[in-house]
């Protein structure tokens, strides 16, 4: 054997440290923790962050921070964001298709199908930025002399439990819909599978999304969910990924502040969204304006 292959041979991999996306940045967590993620063999494949109720607390200010900025973009560059991101995608098909075969135990082709229909769940999301006010709103009827009409406007910053067995079409069809409408969001990813999502964090950071419209928490799900359920700035919450026992507890904090809840319930990620979620966190805004006579 020559002494370049020799050396070949030695060569160690370098595996990938996965860390949050929180404020457009990559923070480990702040408490210094880690847990293991295997695949559907029980096989280890990384180190995931264990974030803590600080690292919420610190994505809740990144999102509020970034909202104004985020909600006040025309809506049509809000669609050519989601777009690119879109793009960013297709360009790195291989390595998510790679990631989510590991993540739920695919074969390579179901896996990659995974990832297309997520990648055109974007694009679909994209264009739908500049049109759900001609379907959430409009003009009103009246009795008197004024125009009246209603506009949808975003909640605010919105909690997403992703869904624990789609670690990204799920994850793409819960996200795409809150920051489509103008929201900003605090993503606590799948406990189990999380490593597609924080993957998505590097898409989303070379994406032109502004830093802090989209905050990627990993860890277990209930330590996370539970300070944002009840944080005072948090305005909705997205119980997809939670359990029934946890997803209760969770809207009773989420209570204290009138937060809009989206309860768990039984969907098939692959099927048509339609416009359920974009319509989930928005609130309707009406002007009346007196008519000329």
């Amino acid at each position: 054997m020559s002494e370049k292959s020799e050396k070949h041979d030695e060569r160690l991999s370098v595996l990938k440290t996965y860390k949050l996306f929180v404020g457009g940045t990559f923070p480990r967590s702040e408490s210094g923790r880690v847990y293991e993620v295997t695949d559907s063999q029980g096989r280890w494949l990384a180190n995931a962050p264990l974030a803590s109720r600080k690292d919420a607390r610190d994505a809740v200010v990144a999102a509020r921070k970034a909202f104004g900025g985020w909600s006040g973009a025309t809506a049509y560059n809000r669609g050519q964001i989601l777009y690119r991101i879109a793009e960013m995608l297709e360009g790195r098909r291989d390595q998510f298709g790679h990631e989510v075969a590991r993540a739920e135990g695919l074969s390579r082709a179901k896996a990659t199908a995974a990832v297309e229909a997520a990648i055109d769940r974007w694009v679909w999301y994209a264009g739908w930025t500049d049109k759900i006010a001609q379907v959430a709103g409009g003009g009103n009827p009246v009795a008197g002399p004024f125009f009246n009409v209603s506009s949808p406007e975003p909640t605010g910053v919105v909690a997403v439990l992703a869904p624990q067995e789609s670690s990204f079409l799920g994850l793409v069809s819960v996200i795409a819909p809150v920051i489509a409408t103008g929201n900003t969001a605090v993503v606590v990813a799948s406990e189990t599978s999380p490593l597609p999502a924080l993957s998505l964090g590097e898409v989303l950071a070379t994406s032109d999304l502004p830093g802090g419209v989209v905050n990627i928490l990993s860890g277990r799900t209930a330590e996370i969910a539970a300070p944002l359920a009840a944080h005072q700035d948090v305005n909705a919450i997205d119980l997809t990924g939670a359990g029934e026992a946890l997803a209760k507890e969770l809207e009773i904090a989420a209570a204290d502040n009138l937060k809009r809840v989206l309860r768990p319930q039984p969907v098939d990620w692959a099927a048509d969204p339609g416009t359920g979620r974009l319509l989930a966190f928005l609130e309707t805004k009406t002007v009346w304006h007196p008519m000329g006579l």
